[in-house]
């Protein structure tokens, strides 16, 4: 019975959730300025056309970075705008458990990007169409670029509860995320100095976003991947309970 009740006021809040972003021109700019930068990472920055290879390596290459910036920019308004109008109080005193808020909340923007991710499926028909790349290799792209997105949003859920200002979340969320982007770059991995052990240099590696999805993107869908993104996810909604939770109790 409760887990029936959990499952209807997440279903609640993540339909009130999604159907508000496309109530406003929020989803709509969010998913063109998307699929625009996308075409033009791929097809012009990327030289898709001068590399004469039918794949999408350009493609899924620019997105840790592209994300680094749509991302938080939905990911913001979270929580900071329900503090900022008070209506996260009111939210909080309806009969749903704030694990429901925090996850239905998460979802939709999860699910937002996610229909923006599908709508760039014509860059896809274009690679058929121009060659015969391994489609395997690009559906499993796709998962791990899905589950990079969620990363980002979770770390934005968490900075977004930590301040009723959107623009400071926004900041927060992007930093961090940097961060976690660079970790599993080969500019700092690089940067290590030669005797620095190699188990510190993996341990950092590890923790970075390129690392687990440089591997999913090369067609291997390693349970040990799947299993940092989603963790990743966990601990920071969890975070985000547990912000909402202290400054509610202030």
């Amino acid at each position: 019975m409760m887990q029936m009740l959990f499952m209807q006021n997440l279903g609640i809040i993540f339909r009130r959730e999604l159907m508000g972003y496309f109530a406003t021109p929020l989803a709509y700019v969010f998913i063109v300025i998307f699929l625009i930068t996308n075409g033009i990472f791929t097809f012009e920055l990327g030289g898709f056309y001068a590399r004469g290879q039918a794949d999408l390596l350009p493609f899924f290459g620019f997105h840790p970075w592209l994300y680094l910036f749509m991302v938080p920019a939905i990911a913001m308004a979270l929580w900071a705008d329900e503090r900022k109008t008070g209506t996260i109080e009111l939210l909080l005193t309806l009969p749903v458990r704030l694990a429901d808020a925090v996850l239905g909340k998460f979802l939709a923007a999860w699910a937002l990007t996610g229909i923006a991710l599908l709508l760039t499926f014509p860059i896809w028909i274009t690679v058929n169409y121009l060659g015969d790349p391994d489609n395997g290799v690009i559906v499993a792209s796709y998962i791990g670029s899905w589950f990079m997105a969620g990363a980002y949003l979770a770390i934005g859920s968490c900075m977004s509860a930590c301040t009723r200002n959107s623009v400071i979340a926004f900041i927060l969320t992007v930093s961090i995320c940097f961060l976690f982007v660079i970790m599993g770059s080969p500019i700092l991995l690089n940067a290590f100095p030669d005797w620095t052990p190699q188990v510190i240099v993996d341990a950092v590696a590890a923790l970075g976003f390129l690392t687990h999805f440089d591997s999913i993107s090369k067609g291997v869908l390693d349970i040990r991947d799947v299993l940092y993104f989603s963790v990743f996810i966990a601990a920071w909604l969890l975070a985000s309970a547990i912000v909402i939770e202290i400054k509610k109790a202030n």
